[in-house]
């Protein structure tokens, strides 16, 4: 009976972990990462593209973002998640408006969907509901948040829940109507943050 539960254990402890994927973009070169769509929510031009930091978590490369557009989002194409969990690393590197990074879920398409982000400017974690390109927060946390430092921000999802962890530490629970249905996960910053990310990992639950 003990083996039994032992062997019962291990396999769901192996689907768990099976279910995850993580991109650390080190095996890509150049122009936005293949397999994600690079673009932007409202007008400007977001500038998406795969560069070297010997900072990085995960070395040699990143997803850097260093254009200037309302929301530029970067969406990774072959997910599609309704309960689950996105978590990524990443490092607010400049900035005069905003120094932002942050995770989207439940996208539909690049003008509907949830973000969560932190901002080294405001020093606050928010999540938002963006639907029809006009995002809307509706619950938000102070804490700090250092420019030019790696961080990791997560957030899981199911049903109309939400938990946002900041660097370890659950910040933020929240619940929300706007997008009950599965879809894409990605990345997201805002105005002229010029964010760098790593080790982007999502599953379902």
């Amino acid at each position: 009976m003990k083996s039994s539960l032992c062997i019962m254990l291990v396999t769901t402890t192996a689907m768990a972990l099976a279910a995850a994927e993580t991109v650390n973009f080190d095996n890509m070169k150049g122009g936005p990462p293949p397999g994600w769509t690079a673009t932007q929510t409202g007008s400007g031009t977001a500038k998406w593209a795969i560069e070297k930091d010997a900072s990085a978590p995960s070395k040699p490369n990143v997803l850097k973002q260093s254009g200037q557009a309302t929301f530029p989002v970067c969406i990774k194409n072959d997910t599609r998640l309704k309960d689950g969990f996105v978590e990524v690393k990443f490092k607010p590197v400049a900035g005069k408006e905003d120094q932002a990074g942050g995770v989207i879920w439940r996208v539909q398409n690049a003008n509907n969907y949830y973000i969560s982000r932190a901002n080294a400017l405001e020093d606050n974690v928010t999540i938002y509901h963006t639907i029809n390109g006009k995002r809307v927060a509706f619950k938000n946390i102070n804490t700090k948040v250092t420019s030019g430092v790696w961080h990791t921000l997560r957030v899981d999802f199911k049903g109309n829940k939400f938990t946002v962890t900041f660097d370890g530490n659950k910040v933020i629970e929240a619940t929300d109507e706007s997008f009950a249905n599965a879809g894409k996960v990605g990345v997201w910053t805002k105005a002229d943050s010029v964010t760098e990310f790593d080790n982007f990992t999502y599953g379902s639950k």
